[in-house]
């Protein structure tokens, strides 16, 4: 467990050290805030596009393990393809391979699931969670400040090289040997996409990957450009837009939302986000702006560990790839749309436009959450009902 958890930490280094930077640079290499919004958008819509299939596939042939060396393989090869022959296309390039390395997240989080009992799958997601934001922590902590020293592509070839240190660390994962079972059939996928509760979660969770990539991994850098900071500080930014999130991740792991009631946390948990997006516009000052991302990193990252969780609380281990490779495809129209949409926000109105709908979709966040997710008690009472049927499917 603790070679899986640092080899998930670096895979999420690698893929975020440049993170920091990425808008920016895009914007200095001449993309408009729209052009910038679709190669940060971009990671989303390919994940979108593999999830499924990846998780389906996975499932079909009752192995994760080799799914995640080729996503650290991916990461690698689109951090020199950035690093190496940078400009707006390449960059576009880049990060849509990128969201390819990021699909395989999908047999990260089932291989790592399978070591909890399913009623731990939320503790079990907020332990991976946890892992994958130490790793962004780490990133963007650095990306930023190695930029300013050494240049705008240092931040791609450390993530390269941390990439091939994770390849070889994957090799070191045990993985139960599985019996080769009957691939999911279209019908089968079918019926676990119309599951309500499923639907309902990865419903949530698109509106939570909105904010965040419409903000944190979006618009803030260059907002924050804006009002003077330079590539050292856009990295601390983003190092106060990630270490909350990890923090309420570490919380959905020791068991906080069984106390407080998932209902309220996650509610809760949008008017944070939503807030924080909203008073963007007027921070005048970097410590104002850090202070609207810790906030609003905080409110995210106590919901989206706890809907990742309850994506596959009530569904058989068989299925559990195919549950999650719809999940996170269906999250990924948030990574995908929120970027562009407010990006087209942006050059009609300003980005103050931008961040006040951004605050809007998490005010909706939480009002269907408070209106769609059970009361708390009842999820609990339900889970061994739903278990029974989840294993009859």
């Amino acid at each position: 467990m603790a070679l899986f958890g640092l080899v998930i930490t670096i895979f999420w280094f690698a893929l975020y050290v440049y993170v920091p930077i990425l808008p920016s640079y895009v914007a200095h290499l001449g993309g408009s805030l729209k052009v910038v919004g679709l190669v940060v958008g971009s990671y989303g819509f390919v994940q979108m596009l593999l999830r499924i299939p990846l998780g389906l596939w996975s499932d079909g042939i009752g192995k994760r393990k080799g799914f995640i060396t080729l996503g650290i393989l991916l990461a690698l090869a689109s951090s020199l393809l950035m690093g190496l022959w940078p400009s707006v296309g390449i960059m576009l390039l880049g990060r849509a391979l990128s969201g390819a390395a990021a699909a395989t997240w999908v047999t990260f989080t089932v291989l790592f699931s399978s070591r909890f009992s399913s009623e731990d799958a939320p503790k079990a997601m907020g332990l991976a969670v946890f892992y994958s934001n130490l790793g962004q922590i780490l990133a963007t902590l650095i990306g930023g400040h190695i930029a300013e020293l050494y240049g705008w592509h240092a931040p791609f070839v450390l993530g390269a090289v941390c990439a091939l240190a994770g390849v070889l660390l994957s090799l070191g994962i045990r993985e139960t040997r599985q019996v080769k079972r009957e691939r999911v059939q279209l019908s089968q996928l079918l019926a676990v996409g119309r599951e309500r509760d499923l639907l309902i979660v990865s419903g949530l969770a698109i509106l939570v990957q909105y904010m965040t990539f419409a903000t944190m991994y979006g618009f803030t850098p260059i907002y924050a450009e804006g009002i003077g900071a330079d590539a050292a500080q856009l990295s601390l930014l983003t190092f106060w837009s990630t270490l909350p999130m990890a923090a309420a991740a570490l919380a959905s792991g020791s068991g906080l939302a069984s106390r407080l009631g998932t209902k309220r946390i996650v509610t809760a948990g949008f008017v944070l986000g939503a807030l924080a997006a909203a008073v963007v516009p007027f921070a005048k000052t970097l410590p104002q702006l850090y202070i609207t991302q810790a906030i609003g990193s905080l409110g995210r990252g106590a919901v989206f560990p706890l809907v990742m969780g309850m994506s596959i609380q009530t569904v058989s281990e068989e299925k559990r790839a195919t549950a999650m490779g719809f999940f996170q495809a269906i999250y990924s129209l948030g990574m995908f749309g929120g970027p562009i949409i407010v990006g087209i926000i942006g050059d009609i109105s300003g980005l103050a436009g931008g961040f006040l709908s951004t605050g809007a979709v998490g005010l909706l966040g939480s009002l269907l959450a408070w209106r769609l997710l059970p009361a708390p008690g009842i999820q609990d009472r339900q889970a061994p009902h739903q278990m029974g049927a989840a294993g009859k499917q």
